[in-house]
């Protein structure tokens, strides 16, 4: 087995490519399934170092294969997203972005770059090991349908179909040097909420004459409030939220209409279908009842993530070898949404956290327009990802 030494000495000798490949992105960010001259870029990456490639995977997407020894024994994935977000930027560093409104606001540079760093290392020792590392570069993570759930369709993980995957994500309150991990269950599934309540409106001095959906709302909304304390009873994770409510009257004036936006994420695909099933019921019962209709659009997101326990649990084990235990954090369970889950229910998968901050002096939240990364992350991704892989070939 390749030494941890020798792995640490590579990233090293790698990072400052790996910190270039980085500005690189950083500077030239791109709207998810937009990402046609990031997708050029990495391209270009992966053919310097004579990794053959494919591309077109939902236009923009490429995977790469790195074949060691006996190819056929067993492949392992790891996944980078490229997308960025609709920020604009106010860093003040000399690489910000130049595409207006456009920023690497979620750490998706950092991702590409490390998977990129990971191959580098690994092409670099390709003939002393066994098996075949699937390299998947993914767009489209930030939107529905999420880029993951179209490059699985698009035959992504197949020819060869992986034994597991794993993916890494920023995280601003960690400094850089360290990761962490939860096992099973860790981000939950994410939707949105779109309801139009339709009423009467009309003079508000004449409520005789008026089916007014302010009020149809305002129930709709406390009834919605209390699917969390069933959540509590049930004892899953559960959150709905309203977030915007738009009824356009005026003091003495009562709208036609009602519009009510929200999310609801949870941790349990079955009660998520009941979920859906009891927003829909509280809507049709309220306002049947007051004499008004509503829309209901729920726009089903990604689903929960939960981590494969086996794999994770070797994966914070290879964290603790290559970086010290100090190093190697328990995650808390997460409400947010990512769509690296739609791979870990094809295979088993593993979602860690790579800290990103200078010690001492945590950056900005992730997707605020001053997000900013310590880039000796970058070593500590590219490392471990590389680390985890090589472990994953070989084990039975």
């Amino acid at each position: 087995m390749i030494s941890k030494a020798r792995i640490l000495e590579l990233a090293s000798s790698k990072l400052p490519q790996v910190i270039k490949q980085r500005r690189h992105l950083h500077q030239h960010p791109e709207l998810s399934f937009k990402e046609f001259e990031t997708s050029k870029y990495i391209a270009k990456q992966l053919d310097e170092m004579g990794i053959p490639y494919q591309t077109g995977f939902v236009e923009t997407g490429i995977v790469a294969h790195i074949k060691g020894k006996n190819p056929d024994k067993k492949s392992f994935a790891l996944r980078g997203d490229m997308d960025a977000l609709p920020i604009h930027e106010k860093t003040d560093l000399p690489f910000a972005s130049v595409n207006s409104g456009i920023m690497h606001a979620c750490g998706h540079d950092v991702h590409t770059s490390s998977v990129l760093g990971a191959a580098a290392i690994l092409n670099e020792i390709k003939d002393q090991f066994e098996g075949t590392i699937k390299l998947i570069f993914q767009p489209g993570e930030e939107v529905l349908p999420g880029g993951a759930s179209l490059m699985i369709k698009e035959g992504a993980l197949q020819n060869p179909a992986p034994a597991g995957i794993v993916g890494q994500h920023v995280y601003p309150q960690f400094e850089a040097g360290t990761v962490g991990f939860r096992k099973g269950m860790y981000m939950a599934s994410c939707d949105e909420i779109h309801l139009n309540v339709n009423g009467k409106g009309g003079h508000a001095a004449e409520p005789d004459r008026i089916t007014n959906p302010i009020i149809m709302a305002s129930k709709i909304i406390l009834r919605l409030n209390e699917l969390n304390e069933l959540g509590k009873e049930a004892k899953i994770p559960t959150i709905i939220s309203v977030g915007f409510v738009e009824g356009l009257g005026a003091t003495n004036v009562v709208p036609d209409q009602v519009y009510i936006q929200g999310t609801f994420r949870t941790m349990n695909e079955e009660w998520r279908a009941t979920i859906h099933q009891k927003i829909q019921s509280i809507c049709d019962d309220l306002v049947s009842e007051m004499g008004g209709s509503v829309t209901n659009n729920l726009t089903k997101g990604y689903p929960y993530l939960e981590n494969d326990i086996d794999l994770t649990t070797r994966a914070q084990q290879y964290a603790v070898d290559l970086l010290g235990k100090e190093n190697v954090i328990d995650l808390d369970l997460r409400m947010g949404g990512e769509d690296f889950s739609y791979y870990t229910q094809e295979i088993p998968g593993c979602f860690y956290r790579l800290g990103t901050s200078e010690p001492g002096n945590p950056s900005s939240g992730l997707h605020t327009s001053t997000f900013t990364v310590d880039e000796s992350a970058l070593k500590t991704g590219m490392a471990l990802l590389s680390w985890i892989a090589l472990h994953e070939l070989n084990h039975t």
